[in-house]
């Protein structure tokens, strides 16, 4: 009982009971009381600052929110927060994607949801290869794929990217609602390159975003695109100089809060409609197709190589398997 009065606390506006957590109550007063007083001091009325959400104990992203004290609804930033892995991802990583996703689509003072990288070498370089030779990728990609996540939220979201744009991290911003860009932003696809087939809607859905010849070329040919290719071929929304990525995104966030945000919402769950009948194929083609993929010699032969700093020699693998057959039908 004690657990429960200190999560939950109840108040009634006009005559409605609301259910709120304890710690989503204490940061919207403090975000009214904050208000108040920049009010009084007859201040400019803009942007508080961004302040980590209590409650939270992640260690590979950091999960803020700030509000916009005259339209007074609220942000949420989830940073990816590995810019020495070049913001990775790990099973740890998406799992707390998840969390944050799903606390900021219940907290009724948001109305965005910026997705974004540390630092400014990478927004996110998709899976850590380290962790994908453990053979662990297949736990989390098939049990709930970090697109899913963009896909069920219900708040709109941003993808600030800067840096380093690739495998699952340039599915991350293709699926956001809005991508903004920096001039530095380097967008790409590498399953070919270390032996990770994507399949499913995930790929599908690039159809929709830069139509179907683009999307096998990204896809199948793993080419880099600058910020400005990827503008060109609406891969991303807008173009902007490093230095500027935050104020552009904050002026997209302040043209969405000075909406509807029910609006808003019916409107996303609308758009994402058009995935949904491609969603459950996700994983069923790479099952169907090669079953034992994952322990492969050649699945395991790509992230061997990067790691090593070398060529993959997949068709070698081919051979030694072609020999290896004939060996037994003699």
């Amino acid at each position: 009982m004690r657990l429960y009065r200190r999560i939950i606390k109840v108040y009634k506006k006009d005559q409605v009971t609301v259910l709120y957590p304890q710690k989503l109550v204490n940061r919207i007063m403090r975000k009214t009381l904050n208000q108040k007083l920049i009010s009084r001091g007859g201040r400019n009325m803009g942007w508080t600052d961004w302040e980590p959400v209590e409650g939270n104990n992640f260690k590979d992203i950091i999960y803020e929110n700030k509000y916009h004290q005259e339209l007074e609804g609220g942000v949420a930033r989830i940073t990816i927060n590995r810019p020495q892995k070049l913001n990775a991802l790990t099973a740890d990583t998406m799992d707390e994607l998840f969390h944050a996703f799903y606390e900021a689509n219940h907290d009724p003072t948001i109305g965005v949801i910026v997705l974004a990288g540390s630092g400014d070498k990478a927004f996110c370089t998709g899976g850590d290869v380290v962790w994908e030779e453990k053979e662990l990728r297949t736990q989390v990609y098939w049990r709930y794929p970090p697109p899913q996540i963009l896909r069920m939220s219900r708040k709109p979201v941003i993808a600030a990217v800067k840096g380093y744009c690739m495998g699952m991290g340039n599915c991350l911003a293709y699926f956001s609602d809005f991508t903004i860009a920096a001039e530095n932003a380097v967008f790409a696809q590498g399953g070919p390159r270390v032996a990770n087939p994507v399949d499913g809607y995930v790929v599908a859905y690039l159809v929709s975003v830069v139509g179907a010849k683009k999307a096998r070329e990204i896809y199948m040919l793993c080419r880099r695109y600058t910020a400005q290719e990827a503008l060109e071929m609406k891969l991303v929304n807008t173009v902007v100089p490093v230095e500027k990525i935050e104020s552009e995104v904050d002026k997209w966030c302040e043209e969405i809060l000075a909406l509807s945000p029910g609006c808003i919402e019916v409107l996303k769950a609308t758009f994402d409609m058009e995935i949904d009948y491609m969603a459950g194929s996700y994983g069923q083609l790479a099952r169907l197709m090669f079953p034992d993929w994952f322990t492969s010699l050649e699945a395991k032969e790509g992230p061997r190589a990067f790691l090593e700093k070398r060529k993959p020699n997949f068709w070698k693998i081919r051979k030694d398997e072609l020999k290896s057959r004939r060996k037994s039908d003699s």
